[in-house]
């Protein structure tokens, strides 16, 4: 069943009040792909009366105030997306179109943590406690840098104005606050939360305060150094003063074990949008419904990617088990057209991937600079998933629509070959995703992306794979232009790799956008690497589209 959304709807289920409400900035899709969605069933599964409400106007009361006040709290999240990144384009343009609103047409309010925790204060004056969660919120937990404003902006608690923040999956924390409320008991304990207290608490690391980090960069280049070496430490949090008060950072909740994330994946999910948001197409749709997560967490650590800070540098995999019962569900739904669109996560081939040490290590550098030996490679096990998917009766297709790392394929010398052999006859739908984004070593570095040679090496068995069972597949390659230490000289360099090197007309050229919590937006911010070398950044808005230019004219030229 869909979580109740409107007024006649609790009434329908018996309701007075539901216990918790939780304020998305997506439509309403019932899907285990969105966070909001997994919460609210989560917290119906541990029996907490849960209801949602989806993109609440910010003009009016209408829509906040239709369901009521919670018995114990409300949860709000911007959305899948980071409100600012869904809004703006790397040069700061407006984005019209929005892939999780009915008819595509943006509404989404900029910061919209911020204005829906307002928005709820200003029409419950004496409300219930306010937690906030999802990735806009967690990749805001502290003090960051903002590039929209370009400015230190404080930690999301502070401007938001709520009690506490729930910060990466939050299944348990979640669960264990409500407990708590429920309980009327204190709840400062509680891991993977921050708050905001009159006084220091706990056996915390010390960043630099908030003046400290906006006053100076090394400061704050320092704290964000801090930050992202202790962020999965499981016993000690983070303290960071802003003003006369402090944010405490409380120890993150361990990771969920695979038999869990089983549980949350196995809650019966609708696939489908709210009756209620049924207004007009919603793209995001099209693109979860009949596509399976089989894993979270990364463990490449690229420096400007948000994955590891908000999911963890552990992968977690579900079991087959869970895989096909899922499956069978999807197979099961309106309209299935026998296709699985994409079978993957973060990074397709990091499922089934283990640790010798049981990610045990406190600077996890898992694929850097080459993939530890402690790694236990999981294409064996994928393999045989995706067999067993594609063997089910009513399955006609099964694709790998999410990025592969063929530094983790090459790497794995027993099965790596076989693994692209499988993804050539039966998994490619066209093309495969990769993510070179550059060329330059002194760039990858500065990425924290390896060297192209397994790149060449993937692209040569997979070419001939293709060749041998007769396919016209093409690879399609992740670029980013304007990264920190990139000029147009290393763009050019780029170029002519992709000319005489690639062979290939490069589409997925992106400007770099520095994301909050990012490193690469600390090296953006401080103009130096982490070790505090100057480092060119490209920051006029015309130089970073000559950057992106360069290298899509100059290989239509070839």
């Amino acid at each position: 069943m869909f979580l109740p959304t409107t007024d006649q709807e609790l009434k329908a289920l018996g309701w007075e009040r539901p216990d918790v409400i939780l304020v998305t900035g997506d439509a309403y899709i019932d899907s285990p792909n969105m966070g909001v969605s997994v919460i609210g069933k989560h917290l119906m599964k541990h029996g907490f009366k849960t209801a949602i409400i989806a993109q609440p106007s910010s003009q009016s009361g209408d829509d906040i105030k239709r369901l009521g006040e919670p018995v114990l709290f409300w949860g709000v999240t911007a959305g899948a997306i980071d409100s600012m990144v869904a809004n703006y384009t790397a040069t700061k343009k407006f984005r019209r179109q929005d892939d999780y609103t009915p008819g595509g047409i943006n509404t989404r309010p900029n910061r919209a943590t911020i204005c829906y925790t307002n928005l709820i204060r200003q029409h419950f004056k004496h409300t219930k406690p306010i937690i906030l969660g999802g990735i806009e919120a967690s990749l805001r937990r502290i003090a960051h840098y903002d590039y929209w404003d370009d400015a230190i902006r404080r930690a999301i608690l502070f401007d938001a104005k709520a009690d506490i923040l729930a910060y990466g999956m939050a299944e348990k924390t979640v669960i264990d606050l409500a407990r708590t409320f429920q309980k009327g008991a204190d709840w400062r304990h509680i891991q993977g939360i921050c708050y905001i207290s009159d006084r220091p608490e706990g056996d915390c690391i010390t960043l630099p305060s908030f003046e400290e980090a906006s006053r100076h960069k090394e400061s704050f280049r320092q704290m964000s150094d801090l930050f992202h070496k202790h962020a999965d430490h499981p016993s000690r949090g983070f303290i960071q003063k802003h003003g006369n008060r402090y944010l405490i950072h409380n120890p993150p909740s361990p990771p969920l074990s695979s038999a869990a994330l089983d549980e949350i994946s196995d809650l019966d999910f609708e696939r489908d949008v709210h009756p209620y948001y049924k207004t007009g197409e919603i793209r995001a749709l099209e693109t979860i419904k009949q596509s399976l997560t089989t894993h979270r967490g990364c463990f490449g650590q690229c420096n400007f990617c948000s994955i590891a800070i908000h999911q963890g540098r552990m992968v977690v995999s579900r079991s087959a088990k869970s895989i096909m019962n899922e499956v069978l569900r999807i197979k099961q739904k309106p309209g299935f057209n026998g296709i699985i669109y994409d079978v993957g996560g973060p990074t397709a081939n990091m499922f089934g991937t283990s640790c010798s040490k049981g990610w045990a290590c406190h600077n996890k550098h898992c694929l850097m600079p080459k993939p530890c030996p402690n790694l236990k490679f999981g294409h064996q096990t994928q393999i045989g998933l995706l067999r067993n998917i594609r063997n089910l009766a009513g399955i006609k297709k099964v694709f790998v629509t999410s990025g592969i790392r063929p530094d983790l394929v090459m790497a794995d010398k027993e099965i790596g070959k076989r693994y692209i052999e499988q993804l050539v006859r039966h998994h490619v739908s066209g093309q495969i995703k990769l993510a070179p984004e550059h060329s330059e070593p002194d760039i990858l570095s500065l990425m924290n992306k390896p060297s192209l040679t397994s790149l060449v090496q993937f692209k040569v068995l997979f070419d001939r794979a293709c060749e041998r069972w007769g396919r016209r597949y093409f690879m399609t390659y992740y670029l980013i232009a304007a990264h920190p230490g990139c000029t147009f000289k290393h763009m050019q360099h780029l170029r002519d790799f992709l000319s005489s090197g690639l062979k290939t007309m490069p589409e997925q050229i992106q400007i770099f956008t520095p994301l909050p919590g990012a490193i690469s937006s600390t090296m953006y911010y401080c103009e130096t690497d982490m070790t505090g070398n100057r480092l060119f950044c490209e920051k006029s808005l015309a130089g970073m589209q000559k950057q992106k230019n360069i290298t899509k004219k100059s290989v239509n030229k070839n």
